[in-house]
């Protein structure tokens, strides 16, 4: 199953990589004689009430989304991986007031902070600046959720019989966290990884669900969701669930690719 999940997760990343190519329209034209159309041989997945056709903008708005979103779970990872090996190596209060800085940080409903600071932004602004904003705060916010389980796996590496017989041997704390605890901690940043990207996608939905997401014309898999608001429209035309299935179908792979990371580990 995680070979499957890996394997799709790589030819849905192939095709949004190459949607320059694939798309056959731009996803902001507006084709005003093919409004609200259905399913063609031009247009596989019909087109929008102004008249963009809506298999373009799943494929442009894929790759926003797709790379947006592990680039700040990236982000979010890297922090916590330099953070934990800091403070699980400082150990002493230093770790302690740490690991109750993670925990207020983990209490605190951040997607609440999330919408203020979205909201703070005028309605006009740019898509480029959007999708920055977003993914930015998603990736400085989503720390502290990573750095309690990369801690404990420091500190479990710092006690173990590798990292001890380096220290008698007269092998610098320093040296120790850089040379034989960091290669041991990449695993773990990785599975951290593979949860934290579908979490993110599903945080830029719900934003973008609420008006609040990657900004109009430029589209994303969060921002194409809300033709779904309409239930009767979706009864009416299923193809407008396309967006729905391709994010739950990513964020199925990515969760199958934790759980065999989880089985070979």
């Amino acid at each position: 199953m995680r070979r499957a999940a890996a394997i799709t997760l790589g030819i849905v990343f192939a095709a949004l990589l190459c949607a320059g190519w694939i798309a056959p329209y731009d996803p902001r034209q507006q084709l005003r004689d093919e409004t609200d159309a259905s399913p063609s041989r031009h247009h596989p997945l019909g087109t929008d009430t102004l008249g963009r056709d809506r298999f373009s903008r799943l494929l442009q708005g894929g790759r926003i989304s797709m790379l947006a979103a592990p680039a700040a779970a990236l982000l979010a990872v890297a922090l916590a991986l330099a953070a934990g090996l800091v403070f699980g190596c400082l150990g002493g209060w230093c770790e302690r007031g740490f690991a109750c800085l993670t925990d207020l940080c983990l209490s605190l409903p951040w997607l609440f902070l999330l919408l203020a600071v979205r909201a703070l932004l005028p309605l006009n602004v740019s898509p480029a600046a959007s999708i920055a904003v977003t993914f930015s705060l998603l990736g400085l916010l989503g720390w502290a959720g990573p750095s309690r389980i990369l801690l404990a796996a420091v500190k479990g590496h710092l006690a173990s019989d590798f990292a001890l017989g380096a220290r008698c041997a007269g092998c610098p704390l320093w040296r120790v966290a850089l040379v034989h605890v960091l290669p041991n901690l990449l695993p773990v940043a990785l599975a951290q990884f593979l949860v934290t990207a579908p979490a993110f996608l599903l945080s830029e939905a719900n934003l973008a669900l609420l008006g609040l997401g990657v900004a109009e014309p430029t589209p994303s898999w969060g921002n194409l969701l809300r033709e779904l608001e309409d239930f009767s429209r979706v009864a009416r035309q299923p193809w407008v669930a396309a967006p729905l299935v391709a994010l739950a179908l990513v964020v199925s792979c990515f969760h199958l690719a934790v759980a065999g990371e989880e089985a070979g580990s």
